[in-house]
């Protein structure tokens, strides 16, 4: 059942800037988002992004080395939320980069903060058209490599994010 939450509009637009990869100047491309988190904000009404929770596709290789382990630190360990997560892996074929929705609900987390976010993830999720991977992890175990490899294509994964899987 939904639970009336509203998103936030500049969660729509965090999404939109990074679904859409218009031809950017390497300054402009520095700025992009790899990766967003998203939270409820205080009064529990409204999707919002959480302050300082994102990682610049600048910062990769800069301060940031592993995009993906720096983006699984950010999350609390005792509270859900919702993130973004531009992922680079490769496949026997190809190269891609493609948006991974995650709702993340760990085993600590307070019913409720779980319910609200179980019950609220439609709102966000008809915000943010055509995403082709979802991943709801419950714990640090559900977002190792292999797992994530298998989200995006299991077996004709080769690496995620540079590593080998």
């Amino acid at each position: 059942q939904a639970s009336g939450v509203q998103v936030a509009d500049e969660v729509c637009r965090i999404f939109y800037d990074m679904k859409v990869r218009k031809c950017s100047t390497p300054e402009e491309i520095k700025k992009r988002k790899k990766a967003v988190i998203f939270c409820l904000s205080p009064d529990k009404k409204c999707i919002i992004v959480e302050e300082g929770k994102e990682i610049l596709v600048g910062d990769v290789g800069v301060t940031v080395t592993d995009p993906f382990k720096h983006f699984v630190q950010m999350l609390p360990e005792k509270d859900c939320r919702y993130a973004l997560y531009d992922a680079s892996f490769e496949t026997k074929e190809s190269k891609k980069e493609e948006l991974m929705f995650f709702l993340w609900a760990p085993e600590q987390a307070p019913l409720k903060s779980k319910m609200i976010y179980a019950s609220s993830k439609d709102a966000i999720k008809k915000k943010f058209q055509g995403i082709k991977h979802e991943c709801q992890a419950n714990g640090p175990e559900d977002l190792n490599r292999a797992c994530i490899a298998e989200k995006l294509g299991g077996s004709l994964v080769v690496a995620f994010e540079g590593c080998p899987v």
